[in-house]
């Protein structure tokens, strides 16, 4: 099930990103984008998890705590990878090639949060009330 897939493909529609996955605090892939594949987004799913449970264990680097985490990037030869905070427990990783526009990406990749964050807390639905059922003992 990827249910929230879309919005993943929607965000990637900007030039020279590749892939996104929305996962778990525990590294459990919640959605990914079109472009990877089930097990490779699973994979890394877990290895994003690490990745934000290090960048929150380092924040005292910088002066702060943990929970004042609220991205990381990391440069590779030949791109990126954006990590970044989309909700109660869940986190958002984007790649992209070297030639991406990272104001560009992160900008959209904080709006996407936003989105992802109001479908990550909605409420679930419930049922419509139907009528009121007659007590236990009712001789009606």
């Amino acid at each position: 099930m990827n249910t929230l897939g879309w919005m993943l493909d929607d965000a990637l529609q900007m030039p020279e990103t590749r892939h996104a996955v929305l996962l778990s605090a525990d590294g459990l892939l919640m959605a990914h984008s079109t472009g990877i594949g089930r097990d490779d987004a699973e994979r890394h799913a877990a290895a994003m998890s690490a990745l934000q449970s290090l960048a929150r264990a380092t924040a005292e680097f910088c002066g702060q705590t943990g929970a004042d985490w609220q991205q990381t990037v990391s440069e590779f030869v030949g791109g990126f990878v954006f990590l970044a905070a989309a909700g109660p427990g869940a986190y958002l990783a984007v790649s992209a090639t070297d030639r991406v526009d990272m104001e560009a990406v992160s900008f959209r990749i904080q709006e996407l949060v936003q989105r992802l964050g109001k479908e990550l807390t909605s409420p679930p639905r419930q049922a419509e009330p139907g009528p009121p059922r007659r007590g236990a003992g009712s001789t009606a």
